[in-house]
Parts: C-alpha cells; structure tokens; sequence
C-alpha cells in the first residue's frame, strides 16, 4: 500500500488522535533547537556568557539521558497516555516559566525540568501513534518521521521569527503550541492498552551488556559531542540576528531530515550500513574542521552541510542501536540513548571552555576529533556491529529511525 494514498490507512486517513499526537509532535522536537538563534539575545538579555548560556543545551540533555532510565518505567505501567499528557504538562509548566526568567541560573533550571517533559512526551509518542493507527504502521511512521523533521527544521525559525521582538517570546509560543497539544490529546486519544511486561530501571542498563550495543552506543557518544558542538555553539561563532541564525538552521534542519529518511536508506542498500556511517563521520570531521577555520561564508555553508551527515548518521546509528543485541527495541533504545545524551549535554559545556582557555578554532578541533573516534569505533568494532548492518531488513531503517532519535 502507497502511505500516501488517500485511501484508508493513507497518511492523510488517520484518526484524529493520531493527527493530535503528530501535532504535538511537531512542537516537541522544535524545542530542542528553538534556542539556537537566540542564544546570543538571551546572552545580552541576562548579561550572561556563551558558556553560562550554552548550559540551557546541557541541563536539557542531561535530564534527557537520565530520563531515559525513567520513561519506559512510566509508560509501561500508567499508559501511554497519561506518559504523554505529564510530558505534554511538564514541557507547558517549564516553558512558560523560562520564559519568566530573571537569572541564566533560572533558565537554565527551567530547560531541565522541559528536559524531563520532554523526555517522557518523545519516548512515547511514536509507539501511541502507531497503536492509535488506521491501516497498519507504515503511515503512521512516516507521518511521525515528518513531524521528526519538520520540528527540527522549524524550532530554530520559530525562534528567529518570536526571538527578535525579546528572546523571552521563544518560550511563552511553545508553552501556548503544547497545551494545545495537551487539550487536543485529552480529547481526541484514547488510553492505549499497557505493555505486557513491566520495564525496571536497570534494564536499559543491563542491555548494555551487549557488546554490539556498548560499540554503538560509545561511537554515538562520541559522534553527539561532534552533533552538539555544531548546534549549540556554533550560533556564538555566526553571530548573526535572530532571523539570519535561523534561516541559517532552518536550511541545516531540511537537510538532516531529507537525508535522514530520503538519502540514507539508498545509500546504505548501495554501499553498506558500516561504510556510509563511517565515510559520514570522516566527512562531518572535515566539514566541522572548515566550519572552525574558513571564514564566514564558509562557516554558514558548513553549518548548513553538516545537517546531511547528521541525518545520515542518525539512520545508521539507530539501526545499529536497535538491530544488534537481542533486547527490546525499547529497552535498547533507551540504553542507547541513556550513553549518548550525556554528550549532547558535555558539548555545550566544554565548546564554550574550549574557546576561553585557547581560541575560536579549537572547539571545533576537538569536534572533528570526537567524529574521528566514533569512526575509529565502528572499524574496530565492525565484527560485532555487522551481524546488524548485514542483516537487517532495511523496512527497519524508517521505523526504528525515529524510534531512537525520539527516545
């Protein structure tokens, strides 16, 4: 069946509470990069540094990593419903209140608590979109792979767009957008049935054991710190308004989701899921070594490029995530995500650090380096990660896609 048929079970055939859930879907993943074109406003508005402000990145990815020991445990014993209306009420609650903020130490507390809601709301989402589904999983994942997208795509343009009349904007339109989703979900969706089994903390832990996994979650981790440098400190690098920055990120966002769902499958049919991802990872190093020393065309081209290696490496790492080890596919995905959050939290930390104790340029060294080492991983490991990338069914590749990139 043609997903984009408009016939039963298209994409354009859903129930609304699938349609509710997509929407809300689309708010969520703008907030992971709303921030990025104001970050220098909020720096001026609360006379705070590139390094105190990039902690709004930090505080919200490590929630994020920590949560994801927590999110399956939620879910799997109130619902996924009620998991996505206390993320959906968390994300609204936080939000508005960073909004309010007098400090960077107020903000930064905020971002974390959206952290937490966000969290619980991503790692749902997909799994209530399917179940809620007309006509089986194959629209309704390239419906969540779309709102995976276009939310990356448009949170940095959202930003830009309130940003400008006062960074404090950004903050208050994503906490209106999601409780709407919040009132859309209450009343369109249904409760989903309970899993079956009960998720314990540890077990995303205990998944680790695997070495396949443990490979792959260590090179992403390394690959994140290269992902996280690009978004969060390279708009101190652009210096650019509001609106420039995130066109700039608008344009890196479309690519990351055209080569994430489009480009990558083929090129992984063609060449092999191990050879695209480390080819990928040697051309994210050498971009991001442009983008620290070219000058400023350069560094928007670069930035701009970076969104196709991206969307590239997070089809393939999450093949390889969810396809090597025996473990559920969500046990996996947040043992997974639980390693390689913690780099999108240490790059907004340490980039800015970087800088002060020697220049502009050596951030993005170190960034180029961590890319390097999540490919030397992959070749040294390539015996435990081929089972995986050989044997996988490629149908995997769209559905799992956005499994991990959400949890």
């Amino acid at each position: 069946m043609d997903p984009f048929d408009a016939g039963a079970g298209g994409i354009l055939r859903q129930p609304k509470a699938v349609w509710a859930t997509a929407g809300a879907s689309v708010v969520a993943f703008m907030g992971i990069g709303l921030v990025d074109p104001i970050l220098p406003s909020i720096a001026k508005g609360l006379d705070a540094s590139a390094g105190q402000v990039s902690l709004l990145f930090t505080s919200y990815f490590l929630i994020t990593a920590l949560a994801m020991l927590v999110t399956g445990f939620v879910s799997s014993r109130i619902g996924g419903r009620r998991t996505l209306l206390l993320g959906l009420a968390f994300v609204v609650v936080f939000a508005g209140l960073a909004g309010t903020s007098d400090t960077v130490g107020q903000l930064v507390g905020y971002r974390a608590g959206w952290g937490l809601g966000n969290a619980l709301f991503v790692s749902t989402a997909l799994a209530v979109i399917v179940g809620a589904a007309a006509g089986g999983s194959a629209a309704a994942i390239l419906l969540y792979e779309s709102a995976l997208g276009l939310g990356m795509a448009c949170g940095p343009l959202l930003g830009a767009l309130l940003g400008d009349a006062s960074w404090r904007y950004p903050f208050f339109g994503t906490a209106f957008l999601m409780a709407i989703g919040f009132l859309c979900i209450t009343v369109f969706l249904k409760e989903q049935p309970k899993p079956a089994r009960k998720t314990s903390l540890l077990d995303p832990i205990r998944a680790l054991g695997h070495g396949g996994l443990a490979s792959a979650a260590v090179s992403a981790f390394f690959y994140n710190y290269t992902f996280f440098t690009v978004l969060a400190f390279t708009p101190f690098v652009l210096n650019m308004t509001p609106y420039k920055s995130g066109a700039v990120f608008f344009a890196w966002g479309v690519l990351l989701a055209v080569f994430s769902v489009l480009v990558a499958p083929r090129m992984q049919r063609r060449f092999g899921s191990l050879k695209v991802l480390g080819g990928s990872l040697v051309l994210l190093a050498a971009d991001v070594l442009v983008l620290g020393y070219g000058n400023h065309t350069a560094a928007i081209v670069c930035t701009i490029l970076s969104g196709a290696f991206i969307g590239v490496n997070n089809t393939v790492y999450t093949e390889l995530a969810l396809g090597v080890s025996d473990a559920p596919r969500p046990v996996a995905s947040a043992g997974y995500n639980f390693v390689r959050w913690f780099a999108a939290a240490a790059a907004p930390y340490f980039a800015p650090k970087i800088e002060e104790w020697t220049d502009a340029h050596i951030p993005f060294v170190v960034a180029a380096v961590t890319a390097l080492l999540g490919a030397v991983v992959v070749a040294v490991r390539r015996r435990a990660l081929t089972h995986e990338a050989e044997e996988l069914e490629p149908k995997h590749a769209s559905e799992d896609s956005v499994t991990v990139f959400a949890n």
